[in-house]
């Protein structure tokens, strides 16, 4: 995968993932002969924010195209590939946004076995004018004329995104790509990735230490067992109360890692700090850097307490690095701060151990289960870093944090007892600052708002908003209302990802 800034390029990678692949991100401009010694089996070029026509952009390697390797353009890529081949691309009229249908006009192998009229979701200003010498338009749509090309000796452009869910055809073009014409076999495997990871860190580690951030989301404890697979005895987790997290989630850490797994376990109370460090804080952006700030220093301070640390090892996920835009996406644009990516100091002692930082949700579960985790820990839904720092619109205190904590066990609760927690990304609750009018016992209440956020997704980049069922809402609110004090009214948030995000801050 050669990247050029799509804020979808690692989806892309998934996708290949799912199909049974093996693939790697590598950056759009990378020399082909760095390229060619990983001997791949095929290419993709990413989408990405740029025009193929402007003085700086990103371009490939001329030699990637005259190589002879399978190649797949993808939006930007197909541009790329007809801009660097002789072709042209120019502004489109209007731009092409959201869903579309194309008409297949030739189906050669990437659309082999689908239907001429096909959905697809586009996303892009520019579009493919002239298609280059011995290339041929697949494909076209309303507003791109050529919507998707091939020259018939393996090199592909398609103008629309096959990676996410609003293109439902998307996987089995892909599938026609890598089997079809890329020849690829399908067996790459959560287990595969596990010896992988295995060997990497304990290349890597050596025979020094290591410590383990726990926050008690799935995510650190497979990063935890990973290390404590590749190097025994070499490990010690650490895991921080701190304070902003949800109810009775410390205890179920310190039993699953200490006791179920024999992993070598620290715990600190620093509930203070952060609450000290969080203090007046109002910016989301600046409580994730305060969280991620905090973090460190106790880590350090712990760590200094304990002999031949050289390592920290973190759980961080793939929509992490994206969002906060590292060198690993190139060109993307920053959505938000991450405290375990863009929130760690540029003298941090530690050297980092990342071992999912390519993985998505759903293929650390997998790999979870595969390494013989709880199941119940495995599907626990996504949580924030900064805990419910980032749930709470506003200051943090310790009064708003058990409010919203008290109000998110209920929503969880719930969830689960109507059936549906498995089959929900996320669902919780937020604390706002905005207070209401209310009519309590016959008295006026001037109480909290606490909205209600419940997603379907399979990946986290992209979600819709659950339709819950009314009596399953009506529940919450009514249970909400009376068990948590000074709340006296619920709201429901129908918003989808994008134009929003999952989290509110």
């Amino acid at each position: 995968m050669l990247d050029f800034g799509s804020q979808y390029s690692q989806l892309i990678a998934r996708r290949i993932r799912e199909a049974g692949v093996y693939s790697e991100l590598i950056p759009g401009t990378t020399p082909w002969a760095v390229i060619e010694a990983r001997r791949p089996k095929a290419l993709v070029l990413s989408g990405g924010p740029s025009s193929v026509y402007e003085p700086d952009a990103p371009l490939c390697d001329p030699a990637v195209f005259a190589a002879g390797v399978p190649l797949l353009g993808i939006c930007y890529g197909m541009q790329l590939l007809v801009h660097q081949l002789g072709g042209r691309v120019a502004a489109g009229a209007r731009r092409e946004y959201g869903a579309a249908r194309i008409n297949v006009d030739d189906p050669m192998l990437l659309f082999q076995g689908l239907a001429t009229d096909l959905p697809v979701w586009m996303s892009h200003g520019d579009r493919v004018t002239e298609i280059p010498a011995g290339f041929r338009s697949l494909a076209h749509s309303a507003n791109s004329p050529i919507a998707a090309m091939g020259d018939g000796a393996g090199r592909f452009g398609i103008q629309f995104h096959p990676e996410v869910i609003h293109t439902p055809p998307g996987r089995e073009i892909l599938r026609n790509f890598l089997y079809r014409v890329a020849g690829c076999r399908g067996d790459w495997k959560p287990a595969t990735f596990i010896e992988q990871a295995v060997a990497a860190i304990r290349a890597e580690v050596g025979s020094r230490r290591v410590l383990c951030a726990l926050s008690g989301g799935v995510d650190s404890a497979v990063a935890a067992t990973l290390v404590h697979r590749a190097v025994p005895g070499q490990l010690t987790c650490l895991f921080v109360d701190n304070g902003l997290l949800r109810r009775d989630e410390g205890r179920r850490v310190i039993d699953v890692m200490g006791r179920h797994l024999g992993i070598e376990l620290s715990s600190v109370d620093a509930s203070a700090d952060f609450l000290r460090a969080l203090a007046g804080v109002i910016d989301p952006e600046e409580k994730r850097r305060r969280v991620g700030a905090t973090f460190i220093e106790v880590f350090e301070r712990e760590a200094g307490r304990l002999r031949g640390i050289d390592f920290l090892a973190q759980g961080t996920l793939y929509p992490d690095v994206i969002e906060s835009t590292s060198h690993d996406t190139f060109a993307a644009h920053r959505i938000k701060t991450h405290h375990n990516v863009g929130g760690l100091p540029a003298d941090l002692r530690f050297q980092l151990i990342e071992p999912l930082r390519y993985l998505f949700k759903d293929e650390v579960r997998a790999i979870g289960l595969e390494l013989g985790l709880p199941e119940d820990m495995v599907h626990r839904q996504p949580f924030p870093g900064p805990g419910l720092a980032v749930r709470i619109i506003g200051e943090v205190t310790r009064e708003r944090l058990d409010t919203l904590r008290a109000a998110d066990w209920i929503v969880v609760d719930e969830i689960k007892a109507a059936g549906l927690y498995r089959s929900l990304w996320q669902a919780f609750a937020i604390l706002t600052p905005l207070q209401s009018v209310g009519v309590m016992g016959d008295y006026r209440t001037y109480g909290s708002v606490v909205a209600v956020r419940a997603v379907e997704s399979e990946d986290g980049m992209t979600a819709d908003w659950a339709r819950l069922p009314y009596d399953v809402l009506a529940t919450m609110s009514t249970r909400i209302v009376n068990e948590v004090p000074g709340v006296n009214r619920v709201v429901y948030d129908i918003s989808s990802k994008p134009p929003s995000t999952i989290e509110w801050e």
